[in-house]
C-alpha cells in the first residue's frame, strides 16, 4: 500500500477579481490566469463569478451559473478556453457571404451549365 502523500497540485481557494482567477494551491503556491482566458467568467457578472464549487478534491473549479469549467493542471499549463465557433454568419449577426467556388477557373459541368440556363428562362 502506498501511503505516500499525493503530489497532484489541489486547488484550496479561489477567487476571480475584474482581470484575473486566482487560486491558492495545498501546497502553499499561488497561481493566476487571466480572466480573459475564460470568455464565460470574462462576460459573466460578479454574482455569477463569485458562484462556484471546487470540484475532484481540488482539481478544478466549476462555476454552475456560466457552465464553466478550470482544471489545476489548465492554469499550470497555460490552457485558455477558447470561444467555440458558430455553423453560420446569421448566427454570429455578420452578414451573410455568397458562397464562391474557390478556384474561378473552374467552370460548371454541360449538365450543370443547362439547369442554370433554364432557370433563367432558355430552351435547352
Amino acid at each position: 500500500m502506498n501511503t505516500a502523500a499525493s503530489t497532484e497540485p489541489r486547488i484550496q481557494q479561489v477567487r476571480v477579481t475584474d482581470d484575473e482567477i486566482i487560486a491558492r494551491l495545498s501546497d502553499g503556491r499561488v497561481i493566476s490566469v487571466p480572466l480573459a482566458w475564460s470568455w464565460r467568467l470574462s462576460e459573466a457578472t460578479p454574482k455569477q463569478r463569485g458562484h462556484f464549487r471546487l470540484i475532484g478534491s481540488g482539481q478544478g473549479v466549476h462555476w454552475p451559473d456560466v457552465d464553466e469549467d478550470i482544471s489545476v493542471e489548465g492554469m499550470l499549463h497555460g490552457v485558455p478556453a477558447h470561444r467555440p465557433r458558430s455553423t453560420t454568419a446569421r448566427e454570429r449577426g455578420g452578414a451573410v457571404r455568397r458562397q464562391e467556388p474557390p478556384n474561378k477557373r473552374i467552370q460548371p459541368t454541360r449538365v450543370k451549365r443547362r439547369v442554370q440556363a433554364r432557370g433563367r428562362g432558355a430552351r435547352g
